[in-house]
């Protein structure tokens, strides 16, 4: 087992490691926002810049790119327009944070009781603790994160006036599973995602320790979460995308800052969707901005995770 494994795992309480997700989503969101809606807006989008004729008669905005867009929501909507859906997020990611964590080294420790010969390797380890905790937060905190990105889609004119007129409005008219449409896409898209993310971050950091190149952000926590998260994300992003066009499906959804979204059904059929009238390039629509956003947020979720940890490790010595 890697000393990275090791770390992770075996420092602190239950209690303690919650604690510190929990404080690693809420920094981490705070710092990305900004990145988080542009991305959602660009994956909202289907028209293609590289055709005339798809921007004919849009009732609508026409990003450009990832500056362009953030010039554009700067221009018409303001400063604010940036953290659009922030209270759902921080909630999100605060929630998020805890529950992935905390699963995390529960099943890690679960792994660690398996009797020979059944033990699994290290990497395995990481792999299968980081699938299951990302599909058990994601579930746990969808509602929130549909939230998210309803509020990140709405322009100038607002869909719903407030966070309770809007659980109110999707619990009348669309009923419980409207907190959770598009949960399949979701979940699809973060068991292959989170395992391959601690399952690289495991690997990467005890190498990136003893690295005589300089560290992006000085720390081998930093570095070992920018390049696991940067390869997990381009491989499950088509599933983002699919989550995002199917979180805003609903009476709603002509009001969105895009007017023209299509109505989707379900995770395949929006697949094939995407794939027949907007090409390969609808589904990675927003990559870039995606991975800018990802390296940053993964970076400093995973180094305000350990100084979190720590901190409250030192607090209890002194305290001992």
């Amino acid at each position: 087992m890697s000393g990275g494994v090791a770390q992770l795992k075996h420092e602190g309480s239950q209690r303690q490691v919650a604690v510190a997700g929990g404080v690693a989503g809420l920094v981490s969101r705070f710092v990305i926002a900004p990145l988080d809606v542009v991305k959602i807006r660009l994956q909202l989008q289907i028209h293609s810049l590289s055709d005339p004729l798809s921007v004919r008669s849009i009732d609508g905005p026409v990003y450009k790119g990832t500056l362009g867009t953030l010039k554009h929501i700067l221009r018409e909507e303001g400063l604010t327009g940036l953290w659009k859906g922030n209270i759902p997020a921080e909630a999100l990611y605060l929630a998020y944070g805890s529950v992935q964590f905390s699963a995390y080294t529960y099943v890690s420790h679960l792994l660690d009781t398996v009797p020979q010969p059944y033990t699994i390797p290290s990497s395995a380890n990481s792999f299968v603790s980081g699938a299951v905790a990302g599909a058990f937060a994601t579930t746990a905190t969808y509602p929130l994160d549909l939230l998210r990105t309803r509020f990140a889609a709405q322009g100038r004119d607002r869909v719903y006036a407030s966070i309770f007129a809007s659980v109110r409005h999707i619990a009348e008219h669309e009923g419980p599973s409207g907190f959770f449409r598009g949960l399949g896409a979701g979940v699809s898209q973060i068991v292959p995602y989170m395992g391959l993310f601690f399952a690289s971050y495991e690997g990467l950091k005890p190498l990136l320790a003893n690295s005589a190149i300089p560290l992006p952000f000085g720390t081998s926590d930093a570095a070992a979460g920018i390049v696991a998260s940067v390869l997990s994300k381009t491989a499950v992003y088509p599933l983002d995308t699919t989550r995002k066009r199917l979180q805003v499906q609903g009476p709603m959804r002509s009001r969105y800052v895009h007017r023209n979204i299509p109505m989707y059904t379900g995770v395949v059929s929006t697949l094939s969707n995407i794939w027949k009238h907007e090409g390969r390039r609808g589904l990675y629509r927003g990559l870039t901005v995606s991975l800018l956003k990802a390296a940053p947020a993964s970076a400093v979720t995973m180094w305000t995770y350990e100084r979190a940890m720590a901190a409250m490790l030192a607090l209890n010595d002194k305290e001992a």
